[in-house]
């Protein structure tokens, strides 16, 4: 029953910004994260950044300093704000959250494209 919705993926140029969401529902242990997951062409699958409920953040080399990771406890959604956009961002991205229970549910991923 765990739901993830979620949105704000597309199409920007380089250095533009972008600002994905995730929004949680239907789960039935305590959330011990919420982060975002991304995988560009021919690559793999590594973390963007991540939050726990008690507000700590984990953020990959590359998005430090550009991406900020921040959720909205009442809605349980999880945003990440994407600055200074390169080429190289492009990819898909998903959201991954943790429950207590040990279970995690991932997202169906969207699409970020940064090009001119």
């Amino acid at each position: 029953q765990v739901q993830l919705v979620e949105s704000g993926g597309g199409l920007v140029q380089p250095g533009g910004s972008l600002r994905i969401s995730c929004a949680a529902s239907g789960m039935k242990f305590r959330i011990i994260s919420m982060g975002w997951y991304r995988q560009g062409p021919g690559k793999q699958r590594e973390l963007v950044a991540r939050n726990t409920n008690s507000g700590g953040t984990d953020y990959e080399e590359f998005a430090k300093g550009r991406f900020t990771i921040f959720r909205d406890n009442a809605k349980n959604t999880v945003y990440l704000q994407m600055n200074s956009l390169k080429p190289e961002d492009t990819a898909v991205y998903t959201c991954r959250v943790r429950e207590s229970n040990g279970l995690s549910s991932w997202g169906q991923g969207i699409q970020v494209t940064v090009s001119s």
